[in-house]
């Protein structure tokens, strides 16, 4: 699967971490993301991800930033994306079967680098499970 991933100050290690383990289970990740602790502004690592899902060019994202407020504000914007801040796997879980969520949002300030880890493993795993929430997924459309 290909998978896009971006990231401001806050995860460059979550994102390390995490293109290791997609890679490591088969995964073509393209990297947006900064890899230095020095300030930047998280929408310029966000929209890249939200465009590639948007065109097609991949099938789920990953953005990281401190609270992940900011980079799921920032990628919403997009027609055909769906991002869910996610803070366990449960929650991770349940945006891909019930929302059909195609960009996890991590708060790296308020997870662990293993959580990150598990809760991206649990979001590629998740399949969206249709039927009744189909009709609220189409709901969330502005058009």
């Amino acid at each position: 699967m290909n998978i896009s991933i971006g990231n401001d100050h806050a995860g460059p290690d979550y994102k390390k971490a995490i293109v290791s383990f997609l890679q490591d289970t088969g995964h073509q990740v393209t990297n947006h993301g900064t890899d230095v602790l020095d300030s930047v502004d998280y929408p310029d690592f966000a929209h890249p991800v939200a465009q590639d899902i948007a065109a097609g060019n991949s099938q789920l994202g990953i953005v990281i930033c401190g609270s992940a407020q900011g980079v799921s504000m920032t990628v919403n914007k997009y027609e055909k994306v769906r991002g869910a801040v996610c803070w366990s796997k449960e929650i991770a879980q349940l945006a891909r079967e019930h929302n059909d969520a195609n960009i996890i949002c991590i708060p790296a300030r308020f997870t662990s680098i293993p959580q990150a880890v598990a809760m991206v493993k649990t979001f590629i795993d998740t399949q969206f499970e249709g039927g009744r929430h189909s009709r609220r997924v189409d709901k969330i459309k502005c058009s």
